[in-house]
């Protein structure tokens, strides 16, 4: 199952709003498990990833196991169910992780595979393909996408020398990693106060991965993304979406929807835009993962709401040095030091940063 997590995960990012499932064909042997293929949901989500394993194992699948890292989809969609391809194939035993909480299956392929005499063993290694398909379950269970929080400080609490001037904290390791969570979201999010400041790219620019850069977000209620900026300018080569309020200029909508921006329109709540609405809309429009880097504004805003999921809290070794602006805020501490919502998951020292991974326990 770990080996089916792994693969599943080539594909995080690129699935949606399919989930990135791994599967894993094998047989046991006195010398251990003997694999005989695997397979990993394909960009835009078909084929699936049973269908991939059960392809390259042909005639080699009868009387062996599949772990898959999410319960087989028991409804006709975009490609036939994966469970009776499974059955078809003369698998005697299906492992898997989870059940797919998605009303169409939610059990239901499990019960197929055992009315067929497969066995079916649930809940290996249940916390990892939770976590793995945390933005699937978000979006079909509370109709929005996972957040994925990612947030930079300095060794003293800071995350730039004054609101409105950008400061460069991560090391070059660092900034690397943040780039590989990049290829792996289906949209970076940002604040137009971020894009104001930074004028940024949001890309993922690690080499050979341009082509796995994500959705780029921005929270703008007014609409005031400049068409000069680097998003607007780029917007026909990388997807690029402003979540504005339906009382915004219009004007400003059709410039930089001339620019190939699209402007979706949310109400707003205590002048801001909705987050909860903002995060419906893009999950109707098919987001399993949005990756926050929007700063310590958007991630104080969106701790109050109780919209996180995750946080990666990027710490350089070097101090500020002076007074500054705070990356965490009141909200965001609170979560961070309430351990009944919040786990430590990991913790490693990369280049000159260290990165604390946090995620929700339920």
């Amino acid at each position: 199952m770990r080996a089916a997590l792994a693969i599943g995960r080539r594909c995080l990012g690129q699935t949606w709003p399919n989930p990135a499932v791994g599967a894993v064909i094998w047989k046991p042997t006195l010398q251990g498990p003997l694999v005989i293929a695997r397979g990993f949901t394909r960009k835009t989500g078909r084929p699936h990833a049973e269908a991939e394993a059960l392809h390259m194992a042909g005639e080699a699948a009868r009387g062996a196991v599949m772990s898959v890292t999410l319960e087989p989809c028991s409804h006709y969609g975009k490609t036939p169910p994966c469970a009776d391809a499974v059955i078809e194939s003369g698998l005697m035993r299906v492992v898997t992780a989870i059940e797919d909480p998605d009303p169409r299956v939610a059990g239901r392929g499990n019960a197929r595979l055992r009315a067929a005499g497969i066995e079916v063993v649930l809940g290996v290694e249940a916390r990892s393909a939770y976590l793995a398909h945390l933005g699937h379950i978000r979006r079909v269970t509370q109709q929005r996408p996972a957040v994925l929080l990612k947030l930079a400080q300095t060794a003293d609490g800071y995350a730039a020398a004054e609101a409105g001037l950008r400061t460069q904290i991560t090391g070059a390791i660092g900034s690397s990693r943040v780039h590989m969570e990049r290829a792996e979201a289906d949209a970076i999010m940002v604040g137009i106060s971020t894009v104001l400041a930074d004028d940024p790219q949001l890309t993922c620019r690690l080499p050979g991965m341009s082509d796995r850069s994500p959705v780029r977000i921005v929270l703008d209620s007014d609409c005031r993304l400049p068409p000069t900026s680097l998003l607007a300018r780029t917007a026909r080569q990388v997807p690029t979406w402003v979540l504005a309020a339906i009382d915004s200029d219009s004007g400003r909508h059709a410039a930089l929807e001339q620019s190939g921006v699209e402007v979706l329109l949310v109400p707003r709540s205590e002048g801001r835009i909705d987050l909860d609405l903002a995060l419906q809309a893009l999950a109707a429009r098919g987001m399993t993962r949005v990756m926050s880097e929007g700063g310590p504004q958007v991630a104080d805003a969106l701790a109050k709401a109780g919209l996180i999921d995750e946080i990666t809290l990027l710490t350089h070794m070097q101090p500020l040095g002076r007074q500054g602006l705070l990356a965490v805020g009141p909200h965001l501490r609170a979560l961070l030091d309430d351990n009944t919502q919040f786990e430590a998951q990991s913790s490693m020292i990369l280049g000159e940063d260290r990165i604390d991974h946090f995620a929700r326990l339920a």
